[in-house]
């Protein structure tokens, strides 16, 4: 996943590039919110592929000596009992009502969400020590 993560990093860099550019010079907010979420999204992929690579290093299908049967096996766990994925949606709730009723309530919205996306990633995530 790190060819992944340099792709996405890229999209997002080229996203963020654009969106100073076109604030500069046009001062149009609707265009210029959509390239900064244009950019919030390629760096959200970036990080989860860079994250993901980090966790459990190349997969088979990035190596070439790999055989058909190393790909077999459980894709992934699956937590029945996580809380994070509550906390994000009220995150995401919150934002978005923020975006109508002010600033404040965005930024606490936002903080909920960091918090619960953070917490879906980094749910098993083993210390080295």
């Amino acid at each position: 996943m790190k060819v992944e993560a340099f792709l996405f990093g890229g999209v997002a860099a080229f996203f963020a590039g654009a969106a100073a550019l076109y604030g500069w010079w046009s001062h149009d907010p609707a265009g210029t919110a959509a390239l900064v979420v244009a950019f919030l999204m390629g760096a959200l992929v970036s990080f989860f592929c860079a994250m993901q690579y980090r966790r459990k290093g190349r997969r088979p299908q990035d190596r070439t000596d790999a055989e058909v049967a190393d790909s077999s096996g459980p894709l992934e766990f699956f937590p029945p009992q996580s809380p994070w994925p509550v906390v994000t949606a009220l995150g995401f709730a919150i934002t978005s009502t923020g975006v109508v009723y002010g600033l404040w309530l965005f930024l606490i919205g936002f903080g909920v969400l960091a918090r619960g996306v953070l917490g879906m990633v980094f749910q098993y995530a083993r210390r080295q020590g």
